[in-house]
Parts: C-alpha cells; sequence; structure tokens
C-alpha cells in the first residue's frame, strides 16, 4: 500500500517558529496546563475493552450470517473430495445471485428437521446470537452433497453410471469404490434438488428416503456452496 505524505513533509521541516516574550503577562498556574490523569485500573480497561469486543461479535455474525461460514466434515460421505475432519469455508451470499447448479457441492439444513423448541423471542434471540458465535447447536442439522439435478430433470443410476435426462453423466470425483447399484429412473420435482455424496457406498442422500436418507432437497435449504478447504494445511485447497 503506498504511503501518503504531507506536502510540508515531503519539503522538509518547517523553520521553528519565534516567540516574543510578554513580560506584562500575568504568572499562570501550571497545573492547569498538566494533563488530566488517563482513566486506569480494571474499570477503565473494560471501559475500552468492552465496545472493542462487541464490535468484533457484531462483525462475526453478520459474516457468518449472511457472507462466509466455516464448517467441519464429520463424516466419509463426500471422500475423496472431502474427508472427516476437513474445515470448509462456505459462501452464503453467492446464493443471493445465483442457484445452485449441477455439479456444485453445497451445504443445507435438514430437509425434514424435527419440531423446534418454543424459545420464546427472548430466548430465540439468545439462541440466534449462540449459534452466531459458535457456542451454541443449531437447531436443525445441516449437510454436505453435490448438486447432480434439479426440478423437471429426470435421473437414473445404472452399475453405478449416472444419467440426467437420458445423457451419460462423467463423475470424475467419485471415490474408487463404486457403487454398482440400479436406481431410479425418476423425475425431480419443482423447486427440489437431487444430490449425492461423492462416495456413494457410504452416502445417505437423495436416493434414499428418510431416515435412511435425505431424499429430494428443496431449494431453500441451501446455505451455501463450498469453495475451499480451509484445514488442514495439508489438504488446503479450491473444491471441484
Amino acid at each position: 500500500m503506498g504511503e501518503t505524505r504531507d506536502p510540508a513533509e515531503a519539503a522538509g521541516p518547517a523553520p521553528p517558529e519565534t516567540h516574543v516574550a510578554d513580560t506584562d503577562a500575568a504568572p499562570t498556574d501550571d497545573r492547569a496546563n498538566r494533563p488530566h490523569d488517563e482513566p486506569d485500573g480494571i474499570a477503565g480497561t473494560l471501559r475500552e475493552l468492552v465496545p472493542l469486543v462487541l464490535t468484533a461479535l457484531v462483525l462475526a455474525i453478520l459474516i457468518k450470517s449472511f457472507l462466509i461460514q466455516a464448517f467441519f466434515i464429520p463424516s466419509g460421505s463426500m471422500e475423496p473430495t472431502l474427508y472427516p475432519g476437513d474445515r470448509i469455508l462456505v459462501c452464503r451470499v453467492c446464493t443471493l445471485f445465483s442457484d445452485p447448479t449441477y455439479g456444485d457441492v453445497v451445504v443445507f439444513s435438514d430437509p425434514h428437521p424435527a419440531p423446534h423448541l418454543d424459545r420464546g423471542a427472548v430466548g430465540s434471540l439468545v439462541h440466534w446470537l449462540g449459534e452466531g458465535i459458535g457456542v451454541a447447536r443449531p437447531e436443525d442439522d445441516d449437510f454436505i452433497k453435490r448438486v447432480i439435478a434439479k426440478g423437471g430433470d429426470t435421473w437414473e443410476l445404472r452399475r453405478g453410471m449416472l444419467f440426467v435426462n437420458g445423457a451419460r453423466v462423467r463423475e470424475p470425483y467419485l471415490s474408487p469404490e463404486r457403487d454398482s447399484r440400479d436406481f431410479g429412473p425418476e423425475t425431480v420435482p419443482a423447486g427440489m434438488l437431487f444430490v449425492l455424496g461423492d462416495n456413494r457406498l457410504h452416502s445417505g442422500d437423495s436416493r434414499f428416503p428418510p431416515p435412511g436418507g435425505l431424499g429430494y432437497v428443496p431449494e431453500d435449504k441451501v446455505i451455501g456452496e463450498a469453495f475451499v478447504i480451509a484445514w488442514p494445511l495439508g489438504r488446503i485447497g479450491v473444491i471441484d
């Protein structure tokens, strides 16, 4: 970043000012010119620290709620793309500008959630704040899968090979341990997504209805698109 400098500084130091002594001036009390004591002790520290902490918390909640959110991968259903223990970043704001499309790896909330507790207005606000700073568990579980087909598409799996609208889809991201079972054909209902895990033999996804799978996922359940692995260091990279 370039450094901006004042023109007077660039031209060199200004000549010292000369002052005319005023012998008729009344004597002044030096105490009036002394700086006031700075607030000290715990109370003074808290007065300075609390606004900074609150500002940081508000920014963190806003970023997590509307821009980018970090997630932890707990299972192997997306191997070899994602492994247990990976930390990923998900673009939440992306869903405001474009809909999920074929091949996207998306995080979404449970399409079949259990009834929520009635916490009341205050309790709900406190829980939301707790979620924002990561000290409260979300009310609904979150899942991560790959978008395979959208509303109106017809999908089919034949001996492990994927076909969408009659055309075979190449899937270089799949686990070497292939699933050769047949599923479909079925047409995805409007407003829904058909999602699959990359590790097909170990993924409860849209091929199966609840409770063994997820069934079709409403588009409005999508939280965002996973775009990068942020941890561990040896696996940092873009998610394809």
